[in-house]
């Protein structure tokens, strides 16, 4: 039999086309097979999370929300739901359904217009990986190239475990992590049926059968869920009938309230600083980042400040709780109101430290032969400075001085400004400015006579740091934020290792230490009270620590072997404090969260170092007591440097029946005959 010509063309041209296209198909695969996989990686949002591992804030990308959560970590009802409203044969097709195509080929051409899809989950993966969600032809090969190399290059669980993760639920939620956060409040591996087979039915169309915008919608894509998992034989209609019926209570309406905001600010500042990480990868990362925040700490700490400050003052404040010998920043607020102003007072803002910088110089003077014993004369005086050029005419607080020779154990917990500078121009404040930066204060400090006073700028954070050092006897542990950063896949990618510096002589910090107890120590009365006596009532357990004012700012600062804690109060437009109660609140909010914050806490006390020595002194003449003296504090010395006269009972009635006159000394100290002061 003979062909005609035109159909023997006919057939060697479609045997052409059809040899073209099977080696353009195998050409597509075999590039698909030897290309790299494509990325499963997709913008996820980072979580901030405290010391004990609760999350406290997100990092979003773009707005959206979306965790990463394994396959073996995710409810198998939902997986089943899934499974079941999506895609039946997952587990059977290559990537394709091809009769499920053709049969939606036909109801689309029979309707001309779509009324039924026919992706599968990995199909619909591979659009979520590159995110185009167009209606053209280059996005749908582009869909179909990816869809072969998902299927080539990665196992069904992995697909299925990335589809899970990366599938919209509406809102702004991706992923059935993000989404059983958001609709039950819950996580992924505790759905029950009714909630799995409730979240399956919405990626469907989130903005029809999100049970948040039309709960009639939600139930009725529910039951069709429920229909097919039924079908699918994974639960019976009992179980289907119980879910269907069952009464479902969602989460409420996330506030978008971050806790402890100034300190997460200072988390993301160092993932860049420090970390050197992008605010991309940050923001879409999907990082787990620990951090050193006491939620319970923070918010002492925020109710504290709260509780001791009227809401209708414009003052603000800052605090900064820091343990001292890991550096760990427990709780760290940074004003009053974030929402109002992210300003963070803590870190950012430059005050005048005041009298809390007073024992700094006093460590420095302990360096230079000075004991806590070392008395000189408080009275009205002038200081001529820059070869004479000026003159600094320092007060004591209402002025009041004692008009003779006092401690340096008294004048720190008096406060007594003269005394202060007479040892900081000895000293000179080259000495003072080295010891400060040795301790971790940065901000540069002005080399004048009121540098001892604290008039130098510094922030509420190298404060606390600088007292940690006294803290730990003289060694310095820099402030820590973050502990530990995970990446999406949950690798390490950075985790502290805290450094521990011995800057200070460990006897002369602890003598300082010791000296700041006396704050809260009547037996150091004198021309005034000791600036601790209206918190004695308040304290249960030793702490030591200092006060601090200006004309525009009040601190205080103090700190037990466990904890450092920094207050500081003052107006962002540096006006004034002429409010009393105001001027006074740090020393109230130091001890409302210091106390506070060692319930539970061992009570522990400051350990003397080994090579120094306990002496009952006479607080008014500085020398040993007997029993002549009507008043004796323990103070603590270097071997060999304690004072060797003792107190008479003449001297005594002095003290006690003229304060405020001077009194008969013997030969000055070798530092006061070559001294004008």
């Amino acid at each position: 039999m003979k062909y005609p010509q035109w159909l023997k063309r006919i057939v060697i041209i479609a045997l052409i086309a059809l040899s073209i296209g099977l080696s353009s198909l195998g050409v597509v695969l075999l590039v698909a097979k030897l290309s790299p996989p494509p990325a499963l990686s997709v913008p996820q949002t980072s979580v901030v999370l405290d010391i004990a591992g609760n999350p406290i804030g997100e990092r979003t990308p773009g707005g959206i929300t979306r965790y990463w959560t394994a396959l073996a970590d995710i409810d198998q009802d939902v997986v089943q739901a899934t499974l079941a409203a999506e895609d039946a044969h997952f587990y059977e097709h290559n990537g394709f359904h091809y009769s499920r195509i053709a049969a939606a080929a036909i109801a689309n051409l029979k309707a001309m217009a779509k009324v039924q899809g026919a992706s599968t989950i990995t199909q619909q993966y591979a659009r979520n990986l590159f995110g185009d969600m167009s209606k053209t032809w280059s996005r749908k090969l582009r869909e179909a190239y990816v869809t072969l190399q998902l299927e080539m290059h990665y196992s069904k669980d992995e697909i299925l475990e990335g589809y899970l993760n990366t599938i919209y639920y509406g809102h702004g939620i991706y992923g059935i992590e993000a989404a059983a956060r958001f609709y039950f409040g819950t996580s992924a591996d505790d759905l029950t049926i009714a909630q799995a087979s409730l979240l399956a039915g919405i990626p469907k169309g989130p903005g029809f059968y999100s049970p948040k915008i039309n709960m009639e919608n939600a139930k009725k894509r529910q039951a069709y869920v429920l229909s097919q998992m039924v079908s699918a034989k994974v639960i019976d209609a009992s179980d289907a009938q119980l879910a269907a019926e069952k009464v479902l209570h969602f989460a409420p309406k996330k506030e978008d309230i971050r806790v402890a905001p100034y300190f997460q600010d200072t988390v993301y500042q160092q993932l860049s600083s420090h970390l050197h990480l992008t605010e991309r990868q940050v923001k879409t990362g999907g990082l787990r980042i620990y951090t050193t925040l006491d939620s319970n700490l923070q918010k002492i700490a925020e109710k504290a400040v709260a509780e001791n400050l009227s809401e209708e003052s414009k003052i603000q404040a800052a605090v900064v709780i820091m343990e001292p010998k890991t550096g760990s920043v427990k709780a760290l607020v940074g004003g009053r109101d974030y929402q109002e102003s992210s300003f963070n007072r803590a870190i950012q803002a430059q005050r005048s430290p005041g009298s809390t910088f007073k024992p700094i110089l006093y460590y420095t003077a302990l360096q230079n032969g000075f004991t806590p014993a070392t008395r000189l004369m408080s009275e009205p005086t002038a200081f001529p400075y820059d070869e004479g050029r000026e003159v600094y005419r320092p007060g004591n607080y209402n002025g009041y001085y004692a008009h003779r020779p006092i401690t340096m154990a008294q004048a720190l917990a008096l406060s007594d400004n003269i005394y202060a500078v007479k040892t900081g121009l000895f000293l000179g404040t080259d000495q003072l400015i080295q010891t400060a930066k040795k301790m971790g204060i940065d901000s540069p400090l002005k080399s004048v006579p009121s540098l001892s006073l604290g008039t130098s700028a510094v922030n509420v954070l190298e404060m606390t740091e600088g007292y940690s050092v006294f803290a730990t006897n003289g060694r310095h542990v820099p402030p820590q934020f973050i502990t530990r950063v995970e990446n999406a896949a949950g690798e390490v990618i950075y985790e502290a290792e805290p450094t521990s510096t011995q800057v200070l002589d460990k006897d002369l910090a602890f003598l300082t230490t010791h000296m700041m107890t006396g704050i809260f120590d009547d037996r150091l009365n004198g021309y005034t009270t000791v600036t601790g006596r209206d918190l004695i009532p308040l304290l249960t357990r030793p702490y030591a620590g200092k006060t601090g004012t200006t004309n525009a700012d009040s601190w205080m600062i103090g700190f037990s072997p466990q904890l450092v804690t920094s207050v500081w109060l003052g107006y962002d437009e540096g006006k004034t404090m002429d409010i009393p109660s105001e001027k006074a609140a740090p020393k109230y909010i130091w001890a409302d969260i210091m106390e506070q914050s060692h319930k539970g806490r061992p009570l522990r006390a400051f350990q003397p170092t080994e090579d120094t020595v306990p002496v009952a002194i006479d607080p008014e003449s500085g020398l040993r007591a007997t029993s002549d003296c009507p008043v004796q504090r323990v103070m603590y010395f270097e071997e060999g440097t304690a004072p060797q006269g003792y107190c008479s009972l003449p001297t005594a009635k002095k003290a006690n029946e003229s304060p405020l006159l001077p009194v008969e000394e013997p030969k000055p100290p070798w530092w006061e005959q070559l001294w004008p002061f």
